[in-house]
């Protein structure tokens, strides 16, 4: 048994990954200030004897003895890191730096969840992970953009200087049930809007792709990439390798919910990439033939269902972020 940290536990992707962890026999230990995550969605793993909830900023120092970690704690919706972008680029770098230096002291191994915003608007289609991007540094984005950047920064240096076991992967656009209904990303807005019969908000002109991944895809990637040999550090990228637009996103998700709603279309925000495909060669050498397994339509089933279950309950998640 492995007694495993979760920086963002209660997030969307950390609390799908505390429970994985925890199924495979781990103890785990879910770390989170609820800036945007929040207890719905580690409620049901409360009572596991091998599960720990501690309420706990990144940005400041944490000391326990584990075996691994999991740096997962940041906004990563625009919505949410935008609000307070001070606090969003302080949550990269410096929980960087405090999770790098626990793993230093107790010699634990440690994943860096990075982003595939650390290639920009790319020039290079799809996006390897030798691509060093297009990021504009002032830009809106940037507080999300350059702080990921910055933490792989970070993980290389600690690695090179101070031997640390270092891990990175680069998430792709991930989906599924636990995502925040109003965290701005498109597939949650889409599917709220659908399910209340609402137009469908597209900004640009719907040709701008995604490759969008369900979460228990990427949960698999990164567990695989915790498990690889010492000396692999990555990144690697995790992500769909089949490209969507966004009009065609639009178009499923009409269809599966049976909704009534029309398209309309908004300008596009600045920065906001135009395409976005992971070359994802690498893992699929270096993670064991790992590959996106659920297909967008199956996986939107899920997540559908999902957001179903909380608009009919009238459920409405607070918007925990706080300045």
């Amino acid at each position: 048994m492995k007694r495993i940290l979760v920086t963002g536990g209660a997030g969307f992707l950390g609390s799908h990954l505390c429970e994985r962890l925890l199924k495979e026999g781990n103890e785990v230990i879910c770390l989170d200030n609820y800036f945007t995550g929040t207890k719905k969605n580690i409620v049901h793993l409360l009572n596991e004897p091998y599960f720990e909830l501690v309420r706990h900023d990144v940005t400041m120092p944490y000391f326990i003895e584990v075996d691994e970690i999991y740096n997962l704690a940041c906004p990563a919706s625009p919505v949410h890191y935008q609000f307070n972008p001070i606090k969003t680029i302080k949550t990269s770098v410096m929980g960087a730096i405090n999770m790098l230096g626990l793993a230093k002291r107790v010699k634990a191994r440690i994943l860096q969840a990075s982003t595939s915003e650390v290639y920009g608007d790319p020039e290079i289609h799809p996006q390897p992970e030798s691509y060093w991007g297009n990021v504009n540094p002032i830009g809106p984005r940037s507080c999300y953009d350059e702080g990921k950047r910055c933490a792989e920064t970070l993980f290389m240096d600690y690695h090179t200087q101070n031997a640390v076991d270092i891990k990175i992967v680069r998430i792709f656009n991930t989906y599924g049930p636990r995502m925040h209904p109003h965290d701005g990303r498109v597939v949650s807005n889409f599917i709220v809007q659908a399910l209340k019969g609402e137009d469908l908000t597209i900004y640009g002109d719907g040709s701008q792709t995604r490759s969008f991944q369900y979460v228990t895809d990427l949960i698999d990637g990164m567990i695989r990439m915790m498990h690889t040999p010492r000396g692999f550090l990555g990144p690697v990228n995790i992500g769909n390798q089949n490209e969507f637009t966004i009009a065609e996103l639009a178009a499923n998700i009409i269809e599966l919910t049976g909704s009534s709603s029309r398209i309309v279309y908004k300008k596009l925000p600045k920065d906001d990439p135009k395409m976005r495909q992971p070359d994802t060669s690498l893992a699929r050498h270096e993670l064991e033939g790992w590959e996106c397994k659920v297909q967008l339509r199956e996986g939107l089933q899920e997540t559908i269902s999902y957001f179903d279950s909380v608009l009919s309950k009238n459920e409405v998640f607070r918007n925990v972020i706080r300045v």
